[in-house]
């Protein structure tokens, strides 16, 4: 009978403090002379009996109207005090989807990736993969997360780490011609043999080796702000040595090196800067985006001037998205410092629009399957990966 009898006096306390702040109860707040503080108390004590029943949904919303209907109150104070608590508090622990995801991701990407490394030709060998690799990686991100509580920065480092890794490892790969073998035949010389099995092996390597560094790197305290800085920088870093090597006539392996370097070089940067100034996630976020859409105001003007030297159709972009994010800089100066953030970013997408609006983020590659030929002419599958640029909600 207790826990009954204790649900009912709540029910009924919730109800006198809703009629009360609405002012349904004119002779007795008029005989007692209740106050807009009184109200705030009553309705705060609702709603932390509620949250010490565990219905922090409900204490959630009695929170916020105390908050935004007795401001001036002590109460209101207290309950501006425990929601900015709470949001501290989801923002810390917002990583734990987050990794669940990624690694659920990486796992159905290692489930393609490995059986291509090994030279796996017949179907079966992919569909063991996939039913093995995605349910592996989210086993091991929910032990993971259950022994730990991870940050938005932890978490990033571990899965940005992972995502890097695993390019890093296609594009030494391509640079060091791993799989292929130089042949010379007087002053003729060519390559023979097919890098898919090497790349791919390249690609794990790297990919489980960012995953363990960031893991590693996730031991300490990581501001949102600074992985933020790290992936965005490297995206940045990777765009400047493409389009410096472009302008430097660099090409084909020479190319690919210094848009690998330029990207380390980018991500370690990154990070360094927003830890310096103190950027927010979404600061950050907010220069990224005005870089890209200079960047694309430079792809523009090259569709209509249609140059025809290669250096001034990458330079324009390049000039463009550097004005760009200089512009976005300066604009978003007013932004809260290290705030954290909890916008959702764009996914797993480039651009993502929904009712919240238009966002940007780091587009995550996914396996796939394509349609080919083979030596003999038959249509066969084989993996590859897809990137999603835009996914819209309407």
């Amino acid at each position: 009978m207790k826990p009954c009898r204790a649900g009912v006096l709540r029910s009924l306390t919730l109800s006198c403090g809703l009629l009360l702040s609405a002012g349904l109860l004119p002779s007795w707040t008029s005989a007692q002379a209740l106050t807009p503080a009184d109200s705030a108390a009553v309705l705060f004590e609702v709603a932390r009996e509620f949250d010490e029943d565990g219905r922090s949904e409900v204490a959630a919303a009695l929170y916020e109207l105390v908050s935004e209907r007795f401001p001036e109150t002590p109460s209101g104070a207290r309950a501006r005090a425990v929601l900015d608590a709470w949001r501290g508090t989801r923002s810390e622990r917002s990583g734990r989807v987050e990794l669940q995801v990624w690694s659920t991701l990486y796992g159905l990407w290692l489930g393609v990736a490995v059986p291509t490394a090994l030279g796996a030709t017949d179907s079966e060998a992919y569909g063991a993969g996939i039913l093995l690799g995605a349910p592996a990686g989210f086993l091991v991100a929910r032990a993971h997360t259950r022994s730990r509580e991870l940050s938005e920065g932890q978490t990033r480092a571990i899965t940005w780490g992972g995502t890097w890794g695993t390019w890093q490892g296609l594009g030494w790969a391509s640079v060091l011609d791993l799989g292929q073998e130089q042949v010379c035949e007087r002053d003729f010389c060519y390559e023979t043999g097919d890098p898919t099995e090497a790349r791919f092996a390249s690609m794990i390597a790297g990919g489980l080796a960012g995953g363990l560094t960031g893991g590693w790197l996730s031991r300490r305290d990581i501001d949102a702000g600074v992985a933020s800085g790290a992936h965005y920088g490297s995206l940045w870093g990777s765009w400047l040595g493409v389009a410096g090597g472009v302008l430097g006539d660099l090409e084909n392996d020479d190319l690919m090196a210094a848009t690998l370097l330029a990207g380390n070089a980018g991500l370690v940067g990154g990070a360094h800067l927003a830890g310096r100034h103190g950027l927010s996630r979404n600061r950050v976020r907010l220069i990224s985006l005005g870089g890209l859409l200079g960047g694309l105001a430079g792809v523009g003007v090259d569709l209509l001037v249609q140059p025809d030297d290669e250096k001034v159709v990458i330079g324009i972009p390049l000039v463009l998205s550097g004005a760009g994010l200089t512009a976005a800089t300066y604009m978003t100066r007013d932004e809260d410092v290290r705030s954290g953030g909890t916008g959702g970013g764009a996914g797993h997408a480039l651009l993502r629009f929904d009712r919240d609006g238009w966002s940007a983020d780091v587009p995550v590659p996914s396996p796939t399957l394509l349609r080919a030929l083979d030596p003999n002419g038959r249509e066969v599958w084989r993996p590859g990966l897809k990137i999603a640029l835009l996914h819209g909600t309407f």
